[in-house]
């Protein structure tokens, strides 16, 4: 018999501190199936599957299953960064009784969801000439951690290259860049980007503040962004307008690395939380400041996508994708 269209896949979106996991039919997410585990109360992402699909009301088992985790993925083998969980394809479908599975890093899946996004899930930061079909566009995410995932659109397939940028350095423009990025390297060994854009990042930055400042506060990173808000810290203040406009310059730095004539996307918990900021700090700025090539730096769109689940979208996506691709064979 032949099999029912569209697809029906397990989707999963693995972070550091929670799990989401949803049924998809063909690149649309199932919005009224949408759970969230708490990876605390559970052996690993295997566990989380089988209690999903223990739980879950639907009578029909998924064909594929495709999972997103923060981390790197080689080889259909994933492992999350910030957490010891890791899982391969095989394992993937012995959980779900898939027979197709995929796993992807978790900003390839963001970039899988670009093309399925209703317009109102995104919030442009800096507008720019409309983008030919196909062009390519760029995902940045600041969360737990930092990562990007180019994004190549072609006539039926979309391709996402896996990334780990959050481990390079920091840029260096000024001196005082120079005493964060030595800061940065006493303390961890290496001025990783991730040390500085991400939830950590922004405690970092404002401890390196308070030592520029000869003070001894200490602050969450919560605790940082209410007192950016409320003006009663000046060294919070100081911190996230470090933090926006270093941000401005990496992404700034990665559109002239590749071109993303599509838009460049910002993701995650801690761009939310940034954004805020954007105008009054200098964050479109920093992004074109690049000497005689800041005129060129205009042809580059930045928007901040608002759909906390564009990752379980992208991964319906791109299972959707391979079952087409498939077919063609």
């Amino acid at each position: 018999m032949a099999r029912p269209d569209p697809l029906h896949t397990i989707c999963a979106d693995v972070g550091g501190t929670n799990t989401r996991v949803a049924f998809a039919d063909g690149p649309i997410v199932r919005q009224e199936t949408i759970r969230r585990f708490r990876n605390a109360d559970h052996s690993g992402i295997e566990d989380v599957l089988r209690r999903f699909l223990a739980e879950s009301a639907s009578t029909r088992p998924p064909e594929a299953a495709c999972v997103a985790i923060a981390g790197p993925v080689r080889d259909g083998l994933g492992q999350l960064t910030n957490l010891n969980w890791s899982i391969d394809r095989e394992a993937l479908s012995g959980a779900t009784g898939a027979t197709t599975a995929a796993i992807l890093n978790d900003l390839q899946a963001q970039g899988h969801s670009l093309a399925h996004l209703d317009e109102s899930a995104c919030e442009t930061v800096i507008p720019a000439p409309a983008p030919a079909a196909h062009a390519a566009c760029l995902v940045v995410g600041v969360g737990t951690g930092f990562n990007i995932a180019p994004v190549f659109h072609q006539e039926d397939m979309t391709l996402v290259p896996p990334a780990e940028a959050g481990h390079a350095s920091l840029p260096v423009r000024d001196a005082r860049d120079l005493r964060l990025s030595e800061t940065l390297a006493r303390a961890h060994g290496f001025p990783a980007v991730e040390e500085a854009l991400s939830g950590r990042g922004v405690e970092h930055l404002y401890a390196f503040a308070c030592a520029e400042a000869d003070q001894t506060k200490s602050k969450t990173a919560a605790e940082i962004m209410a007192s950016c808000k409320a003006g009663d810290d000046p060294e919070a203040r100081e911190s996230v307008k470090h933090f926006v406009t270093l941000l401005g310059t990496v992404c700034g730095n990665l559109a002239l690395n590749q071109l993303p004539f599509g838009g460049v996307f910002l993701v995650g918990g801690v761009t939310r939380a940034m954004q805020p900021y954007f105008a009054e700090f200098g964050f479109a700025e920093a992004f074109r400041d690049k000497g005689r090539f800041s005129g060129f730096m205009e042809n580059f769109g930045v928007h901040v996508v608002t759909d906390d689940y564009a990752a379980l979208t992208g991964c319906a996506a791109h299972m959707q994708e391979l079952l087409k691709a498939r077919a063609t064979l």
